[in-house]
């Protein structure tokens, strides 16, 4: 290791792209490098890139301008800055990145960023440096022991990435292309490593993976763990007070995670169930493998399991071939589900996919309007999802201090941002209290710390 060295991650896309950002951070860590939060004067910039939403890899090349500039600054200072891409437009491009952007130095895929301080190294000597495989090797087992990580612990909460891939290939999607099949975590890796985080002070893990609830990890016992059983296994780490997994396919909920959902307290209420579209026509052009009529039964069979719980969802309108009528039966299904929260988009070709490739594409304007009355419609059950909470005293897990003096931020069982006024606000965080829902706005609920507040706090520090 030679001397003390900054490197700057920005980071695009979901939460897996964050989890990864901070183990690229570990990886680099042993090599001398700390993570700082601007890229002026950075030894290292590494763009870790989602390729989901459109003109994802033109939102990249803009970037890259604008560090392009920082680096000709830094030569002239008698400096060097390395500029990497990460992440699925890494994956997707390959070198093709540095022939467009002679100003990269590196690229590194999802797979293969347990390999990052090699290329880096690489790259300082003056070559392009370009990794961006699906390799036979597990990238979690080369990467730094739980104890040895700079980034453990960043706060309350925290992610943890259990499964990557997907075997499903919806035909809009890319990730089977950028992120490979489905794999799994052994039991014990994941164990090891949610034990090191509530050491830390974390008292929230959302368990990530492209199709989280496909997960099936090597157990202790010789056999494959399903999702439900790894929750129940999380569950009994002391002062790991609550879990949350994201992103679910409706194919992968077995009878074990719905009944994580009823038996387990520490399980969050709140379940992000993505199914597309509402038309069975357009379903099975997006290769979703499910009906309409089979979710709306799934969410029964869930709901009956645990009454309290929030869904949240994805929908993509203007899929090619979709009519008025496939697009009323999205609202109707929108309006059967009572969604606490929803992302919409307009579909748009991904290059490779077999949706790119289809006919009748919905005219633009057509794919807006439909967008505007979808979200219009998740809109007001997000409003009404919200105001059913006022009055309610709920547990609020206390995360940072809020914009103004005396103020902290905290989620809800079901996910929503609550702010309340409270003295010692640095001593509450990491703390849950109950807090009583006094009034909502756009983005959050207000409320104030309910009676015995402070005394649960004490007991809980």
């Amino acid at each position: 290791m030679s001397g003390v060295r900054s490197v700057y991650v920005k980071t695009y896309g979901c939460q897996m792209n964050v989890y990864d950002s901070d183990r690229m951070a570990d990886a680099l860590a042993p090599e001398g490098y700390r993570s700082v939060d601007s890229p002026d004067g950075a030894d290292l910039v590494i763009l870790n890139t989602c390729h989901i939403r459109e003109k994802a890899a033109e939102k990249v090349y803009s970037e890259l301008g604008r560090l392009r500039v920082l680096k000709e600054r830094a030569a002239r200072e008698g400096r060097t800055m390395t500029i990497g891409v990460a992440g699925c437009v890494a994956q997707a491009e390959g070198a093709e990145i540095i022939a467009r952007a002679p100003t990269v130095d590196l690229v590194v895929g999802p797979q293969t960023y347990h390999r990052l301080p090699e290329l880096v190294a690489r790259a300082r000597r003056g070559e392009k440096a370009v990794d961006a495989e699906f390799p036979a090797e597990d990238k979690f087992a080369h990467l730094p022991a739980a104890e040895r990580r700079q980034t453990i612990a960043r706060g309350v909460t925290a992610f943890l990435t259990v499964q990557e891939g997907c075997d499903k290939f919806c035909s809009f999607c890319v990730v089977p292309y950028t992120r490979g099949s489905e794999t799994s975590r052994p039991v014990s890796a994941i164990v090891a490593e949610a034990e090191r985080l509530a050491e830390a002070g974390v008292r929230e893990v959302t368990l990530l993976g492209q199709n989280v609830n496909a997960y099936h990890g090597a157990g202790a016992d010789g056999r494959d763990w399903g999702l439900g059983d790894l929750l129940f296994r999380l569950a009994a780490i002391p002062g790991l007070d609550r879990l949350r997994y994201t992103t679910s396919h409706p194919r992968d909920m077995d009878d074990a995670l719905i009944a994580a959902h009823r038996d387990l307290p520490q399980l969050m209420p709140y379940l992000h169930l993505p199914v597309q579209a509402g038309s069975d026509r357009v379903l099975a052009a997006m290769n979703r493998r499910h009906t309409a009529a089979e979710y709306l039964a799934l969410v029964e069979r869930i709901r009956r399991a645990r009454p309290d719980i929030a869904l949240s969802g994805d929908f993509i309108v203007g899929f090619p071939g979709e009519t008025e009528d496939d697009f009323k039966a999205t609202l109707a299904l929108v309006d059967a589900v009572g969604y606490a929260s929803a992302f919409s988009f307009k579909y748009s070709p991904r290059p490779g996919t077999p949706a790119a490739e289809l006919s009748a594409q919905v005219p633009e304007a057509e794919k807006a309007d439909r967008l505007a009355r979808l979200q219009a419609l998740i809109a007001d059950q997000y409003t009404a999802f919200n105001a059913a909470t006022v009055g309610l005293t709920v547990p609020v897990l206390f995360e940072k201090p809020g914009r103004r003096p005396g103020q902290l931020v905290g989620r809800s069982p079901w996910l929503q941002a609550v702010h309340v006024d409270a003295t010692e606000t640095s001593a509450r965080i990491g703390a849950i209290a109950p807090v009583t829902i006094t009034a909502t706005s756009t983005n959050s609920l207000a409320g104030r710390l309910a009676v015995g507040a402070d005394r649960q706090t004490e007991d809980a520090a």
